[in-house]
C-alpha cells in the first residue's frame, strides 16, 4: 500500500486491526480515499510523460462483460434497430458507399457509418457475437485498406474548399476498439500516416468546417491514443495544433455554440487538452463549460439541459428536450473525464443520463427511438412542434430510420456505459465505477490475472456483490465508488463488517491477499430525496438513490407507416420493410397535469414506497415492469393544459393553491416512462 494512502487510512482502522496490519502485511487494509494518479499501472496503457497520468486507466475492450438488465439492453439493441440497420439505412449500403471507395468517392458515406460502427461493434465485442464481429470487420477492412497515399482516408467531402475531417474523428474511435480488441497489426501504422496527414494541412484549412471545428477534442484524445502506444513525439506537436484550431470551448462566459450534442461532445475539450498543457485553467474551462449551460438551460432533472436542437434564450422549461446523440455523446464525456479527473461527479451524472434519460428515448424493444426526449413530455407524436422546439418535423415520435444522426449514433450509449463499469488503478488494483451485473478479466497485482464476478439489481436494489476468482492468492487493491447520495454505506468481506468513514473521500479502498470466492458485498443504502428548481418555476423532483421519478402515465401506442413519417433525408434502403420496423406514436390516455403534495424536507413523510418482483423479461426500464414505485398525494391542476404547439404547457409557478381533490398518484422510474411529467409542480 502506498504510503500517502496507508497513512489516511489510519484514523479509519480500530486499533487492533491496525497492529495486525503492522505486523502481518497479508491482512485486509480498508482505507476511504480520493482518487489519486502519483503511480502508473503496470499491466495497461498509460499516459507517456509529459502527459498527466491518469486517474483511472480504461480497461481493454473484451475485458468487461456485461449481465443482467445491461446485457439485455445490449441484446435488445442486437435484435432490435443497432443490429439490422445495415438492412435499413441507405448510408450504410455497399452500394455507391464513399468508406468503400479508396478516394472517397461515393452516393452515401458521411457520419453515419463510423457513428453506427462505433456502438455496433464494441456491441458485437462484448456479446461475442461472431455475426456481428464478421460485419464491423468487413467496414474496419475496407477502411485499412483504402488508406490514401497521403496518409487520408474515408469519404472525401469538402466544405469551402476545405477538407472536412469531423467523420474521421469517430473512425478513428472504431480503430481504436478494434485494435484493443483483436491487435491488428495495421492500425497503428494506418494511424500514424493519417496524423502525418493532419500534421501537413495548413492551420487555415485546418477544421474550418462547424461540425469538426466543435469536435477537435476527439482528434485529440485519438492523438493521445496513438502516442501512449509509439511515444512519437511529433504527435504532441498535433495536438496541440488541434487545440489551436479547435473552437473556443475556454470563454468565460459563452460557449462557441449551443447546439446541443457539440456542448455534450465538445466541451470537454479543454480537459483533454490539459493531459498535455498541466494548465489547471483548462480543467477549470471544462467544469465551466458543464455549469453554464445548466444554469441557463439545465434546471431540470435528467442529468441533461433543454437545447432541442439548439439551446435558446427564453426555452429552460423542462419541456425542452435533447437529443438522443446529446445524451450519448455526454455520458461518452462523464466516462473520460472520470478517467482524466478522478472526479467522482462525472460517474453520478453518467448514471443520472443512462439510468433517467437514455433509456426512455427507446421503444422498450430497441427497435425505434426518437430524436428528441425532455423531462416534462406529454406527448410523443409526429406533428410538427417548431417554434416550441428547435426542430421542424416530426422529431417527438418513435421511428426505427428519421434522421441521419441519432439512429446510427445511439449504439454506443449502453456498450461504452458497460466498457467504464470499471476500471484499472494506478497502483495496479480495480475500481468499480458504474454498478451493473456482469464480470471484468483483468491483470492484478504483480500481474496475476483474476475475474472479478458482480451480482446486483443495482440501481433498483441497493445490495451489490462481488466474487474474486483467481489461480492463486493474490494481493491487490479493489476500490468502490460511494456516490454523494449515500450516506451510510457498508462493506462486508466474507461475511465481516468493514468500518468506514466518508469524511475522507468517495473510494472505500479494500486492500487484500485475496484468494478464490472471496465474497465483498457492498450496501449502498437508499432514501427519498427532493430536488427544488428554484431557476424554473421552484419546481420539484424525486429521487429514490440514483432513480429520478416520474408520474404514472397511461401510454396508447399508436402505431404508423415508418417510411410515411420520415424524414426527407433518412435514406431507407430500397429493400428495407417498414412493416417489420412500425414507429408509433404515444399518447396519453390519464390525466398527467398534476402538482405533488410534499414535505420537501422529510419526503419519507410524504412517500411511501412500494418494491414489485423483478420483470421476467430483465427489463426494469418500462412502466409495467418498474421493480419500485412510489405512493404520493397530489391534487390536478386545471389550468395546465397542452400548448398551441402541442407539447406540454409550460410550469406554473409552485406554491399553488387549488381547491381540486386530493388524489393518490403513482410514481415510476423516469427512465421506464416514455411520457414523463417528472419536474412537478407544488400544490398547497
Amino acid at each position: 500500500m502506498r504510503k500517502g494512502l496507508l497513512m489516511m487510512a489510519l484514523p479509519l482502522l480500530p486499533l487492533s486491526v491496525f497492529a495486525q496490519v503492522k505486523k502481518q502485511e497479508h491482512k485486509l487494509q480498508v482505507s476511504v480515499v480520493k482518487a489519486a494518479n502519483q503511480q502508473r499501472n503496470s499491466f495497461y496503457v498509460n499516459n507517456k510523460l509529459p502527459l498527466q497520468n491518469q486517474y483511472f486507466t480504461k480497461l481493454p475492450v473484451g475485458s468487461i462483460q456485461a449481465g443482467g438488465w445491461l446485457k439485455k439492453a445490449l441484446e435488445l439493441q442486437r435484435d432490435g434497430l443497432t443490429g439490422n440497420l445495415g438492412e435499413i439505412s441507405i448510408w450504410l449500403s455497399k452500394v455507391d458507399n464513399a468508406w468503400l471507395n479508396k478516394e472517397g468517392k461515393g452516393k452515401y458515406g458521411w457520419e453515419e457509418l463510423p457513428y453506427w460502427l462505433k456502438g455496433y461493434a464494441n456491441i458485437g465485442y462484448m456479446l461475442q457475437d461472431e455475426k456481428i464481429i464478421k460485419e464491423a470487420k468487413f467496414w474496419i477492412d475496407a477502411v485499412l485498406n483504402n488508406q490514401r497515399d497521403n496518409g487520408d482516408f474515408g469519404p472525401a467531402v469538402e466544405r469551402n474548399g476545405n477538407r472536412d475531417l469531423w467523420t474521421n474523428m469517430s473512425m478513428l474511435w472504431c480503430l481504436q476498439s478494434y485494435y484493443e480488441y483483436s491487435k491488428d497489426p495495421r492500425v497503428i501504422p494506418f494511424m500514424t500516416k493519417y496524423f502525418k496527414y493532419e500534421l501537413s494541412v495548413p492551420d487555415n484549412k485546418f477544421l474550418e468546417d462547424y461540425w469538426e471545428n466543435s469536435r477537435g477534442g476527439d482528434n485529440i484524445a485519438s492523438v493521445y491514443w496513438l502516442y501512449n502506444r509509439t511515444g512519437d513525439k511529433w504527435l504532441l506537436e498535433l495536438a496541440t495544433k488541434i487545440d489551436k484550431n479547435t473552437a473556443n470551448w475556454r470563454q468565460a462566459n459563452q460557449l462557441p455554440n449551443l447546439h446541443n450534442v457539440n456542448i455534450a461532445q465538445g466541451f470537454r475539450e479543454p480537459a483533454t487538452f490539459a493531459l498535455q498543457s498541466h494548465d489547471p485553467k483548462d480543467i477549470e474551462a471544462t467544469y465551466r463549460n458543464f455549469k453554464l449551460i445548466r444554469e441557463e438551460y439545465g434546471q431540470v432533472p435528467g442529468g441533461m439541459f433543454g437545447a432541442d436542437e439548439n439551446a435558446r434564450k427564453g426555452y429552460n422549461d423542462p419541456r425542452q428536450a435533447v437529443e438522443t446523440c446529446g445524451l450519448v455523446e455526454q455520458m461518452t464525456s462523464d466516462q473520460m473525464l472520470l478517467s482524466s479527473t478522478g472526479d467522482t461527479f462525472w460517474a453520478e451524472n453518467c448514471e443520472d443520463v443512462a439510468f433517467n434519460t437514455f433509456s426512455a428515448a427507446f421503444m422498450p424493444d430497441y427497435k425505434s427511438l426518437r430524436y428528441l426526449t425532455a423531462p416534462n413530455m406529454v406527448a410523443s407524436d409526429s406533428k410538427n412542434h417548431k417554434p416550441g422546439i428547435d426542430n421542424e418535423g416530426p422529431f417527438l415520435m418513435m421511428n426505427p430510420f428519421s434522421s441521419r444522426c441519432c439512429q446510427h449514433n445511439h449504439a454506443a450509449g449502453w456498450v461504452y456505459y458497460a466498457e467504464n463499469t470499471w476500471m484499472a488503478t494506478p497502483d495496479n488494483g480495480l475500481v468499480a465505477q458504474l454498478y451493473t451485473e456482469g464480470e471484468v478479466t483483468a491483470s492484478v497485482g504483480k500481474g496475476t490475472t483474476v475475474k472479478l464476478l458482480e451480482t446486483t439489481k443495482y440501481p433498483f436494489q441497493d445490495q451489490i456483490s462481488f466474487t474474486v476468482k483467481t489461480p492463486a492468492e493474490v494481493r491487490f487493491p479493489l476500490y468502490l465508488r460511494i456516490p454523494s447520495w449515500c450516506k451510510n454505506p457498508s462493506v462486508k468481506v466474507n461475511g465481516r463488517s468493514i468500518p468506514t468513514d466518508l469524511s475522507h473521500g468517495n473510494y472505500i479502498r479494500l486492500e487484500n491477499n485475496w484468494k478464490e470466492g472471496d465474497q465483498i458485498a457492498l450496501k449502498l443504502p437508499m432514501q427519498l430525496t427532493t430536488r427544488e428548481w428554484t431557476e424554473n418555476k421552484n419546481s420539484i423532483s424525486i429521487n429514490y438513490g440514483p432513480l429520478t421519478y416520474s408520474l404514472k402515465i397511461e401510454e396508447d401506442y399508436v402505431p404508423r407507416d415508418s417510411k410515411a413519417t420520415a424524414l426527407n433525408d433518412s435514406g431507407w434502403q430500397a429493400g428495407a420493410d417498414p412493416g417489420k420496423w412500425p414507429s408509433y406514436e404515444i399518447f396519453p390516455k390519464s390525466a398527467w397535469n398534476y402538482g405533488l403534495q410534499i414535505d420537501k424536507e422529510h419526503p419519507e413523510r410524504s412517500i411511501k414506497v412500494i418494491r414489485k418482483s423483478w420483470p421476467k423479461d430483465n427489463n426494469p426500464f418500462t412502466n409495467s415492469n418498474a421493480p419500485i414505485e412510489l405512493k404520493i398525494k397530489g391534487k390536478q391542476i386545471k389550468d395546465w393544459t397542452m400548448d398551441q404547439y402541442g407539447l406540454c404547457g409550460l410550469l406554473p409557478l409552485s406554491p399553488i393553491k387549488t381547491n381540486e381533490p386530493v388524489s393518490e398518484l403513482t410514481l415510476v422510474p423516469m427512465g421506464g416512462a416514455r411520457l414523463r411529467i417528472s419536474a412537478f409542480p407544488v400544490v398547497d
